[in-house]
């Protein structure tokens, strides 16, 4: 991410930050309902009953790993944010935690099973559709890197009621977001569009077997 964007997003988040602090409104949810909400959705990558590995970025001030350890097979996570502040909370209230850390990143700088991102596509930062979608690639490029058993992450969706639609975010169109991840990333896809929110949820499986599918 470039310096403009970084700058931008952490702008974003300071008064949010500031008011509301370690919290789900405080990295700008509209509450912790919603954000279980999302969370439940990129869970649904992950394959049941197995340990795993986790990059998160956009890790705010670690929520995803409260959920990932409640539901457990969480063996080792790292959490990256442009915003310090964030994940100096983070590293505070994870304090003692075993195979946990955060840092002050905008792209991991270690592979995991699993890449999460939450969130962090939402914000237009000033930039065109074809901008934005051109850095939100970009960083779907590091997860996919990044991700040796899959990755997932959600937007908003361009299918949102118009008058409830703001400027400053960002609504792609899930079709094509989903077409970008089937020709570059897996043949084994989901788009998730039926949780009640304004927004969607992909996830992207690696070396999935599929039951009766033919081998390679």
């Amino acid at each position: 991410m470039d310096e403009s964007l970084v700058r931008r997003t952490v702008e974003h988040y300071a008064e949010k930050w500031e008011r509301h602090g370690a919290s789900p409104l405080g990295v700008d949810w509209n509450g912790e309902s919603s954000q279980v909400l999302h969370f439940q959705q990129l869970a649904r990558v992950l394959q049941p009953g197995t340990a795993f590995t986790a990059n998160d970025l956009g890790c705010g001030y670690g929520a995803l790993l409260d959920f990932l350890e409640h539901h457990g097979g969480c063996a080792g996570y790292r959490g990256y944010d442009v915003n310090e502040s964030m994940v100096a909370a983070a590293r505070e209230r994870t304090a003692g935690r075993e195979g946990v850390s955060f840092e002050v990143r905008s792209a991991p700088d270690r592979d995991a099973d699993y890449g999460f991102a939450s969130g962090i596509f939402t914000l237009r930062l000033g930039r065109s559709d074809e901008e934005r979608m051109r850095q939100m690639g970009d960083t779907l490029d590091e997860l996919d890197r990044t991700s040796a058993r899959g990755f997932a992450f959600n937007c908003l969706t361009s299918y949102s009621d118009a008058e409830k639609m703001r400027d400053y975010l960002y609504y792609p169109d899930p079709c094509a977001v989903f077409d970008r991840c089937k020709r570059r990333y897996s043949r084994n896809l989901v788009l998730l569009h039926d949780y009640g929110l304004f927004a969607f949820t992909v996830l992207v499986r690696k070396d999935v077997a599929v039951p009766g599918a033919p081998a390679r």
